[in-house]
């Protein structure tokens, strides 16, 4: 973006403000009122000047429709939309059913995940993986076509019923470990579905 005069960052700082505080960018005769000018052709000119330099986007003429760049926008990598279906327990396995919450986006190249379209994500009950550093409230993302190998954290049914836990192999066979000593492992009975591998981990600050 190139320098912006002392001016136009002003102009644009309003413009900002007040689509954070309104929720709706202000008209050309409202940013005149706001520094006083005597005509709304000055500000057309710096809206002109800020459209050049990359700052700001929106359609001439017509009201509220400017939007500001960030100074970030180049740097960004590709936004995906996880979907984010309800919970699944950290802890022993549960039957209940889950329920499709929202989305939740993320940067793919910061977090490292490849780009998917089958991906999905799940927030974590129950504090059996602390060991793994996932705490209840986390956010996993899920991908469903890697392979598991022992040692990654998986989302899986065990005898039907979904949990989050270590897939491990002993013997040739597998099972699912607990990343909490309080909690023993599970050994599936009849079944051990692996729905997907957590390749990515969103935590909010509580």
């Amino acid at each position: 973006m190139t320098e912006l005069t002392k001016r136009q960052q002003q102009v644009l700082d309003f413009i900002q403000r007040s689509q954070h505080n309104e929720g709706i960018a202000p008209t050309v005769r409202e940013i005149a009122a706001h520094f006083g000018f005597r005509s709304t052709h000055a500000v057309t000119q710096h809206l002109r000047l800020l459209r050049q330099k990359g700052a700001l986007t929106g359609v001439a003429r017509l009201a509220r429709s400017l939007q500001v760049i960030s100074p970030l926008q180049p740097l960004r990598n590709r936004v995906a939309d996880i979907p984010l279906f309800g919970t699944i327990p950290a802890g022993f396995a549960d039957e209940r059913k889950q329920e499709a919450k929202g989305c939740v986006s993320i940067d793919i190249q910061s977090l490292g995940v490849k780009p998917s379209t089958v991906a999905f994500a799940l927030e974590v009950r129950g504090d059996l993986m602390i060991g793994k550093l996932i705490a209840p409230g986390d956010v996993v993302v899920i991908e469903p076509r890697a392979d598991p190998k022992a040692g990654d954290v998986v989302a899986a049914l065990i005898d039907g019923e979904s949990t989050l836990k270590t897939f491990m192999m002993r013997g040739g066979k597998s099972y699912l470990r607990a990343e909490n000593p309080r909690y023993p492992d599970l050994i599936p009975a009849s079944e051990l579905v692996i729905q997907g591998v957590v390749v990515a981990l969103i935590r909010k600050r509580k």
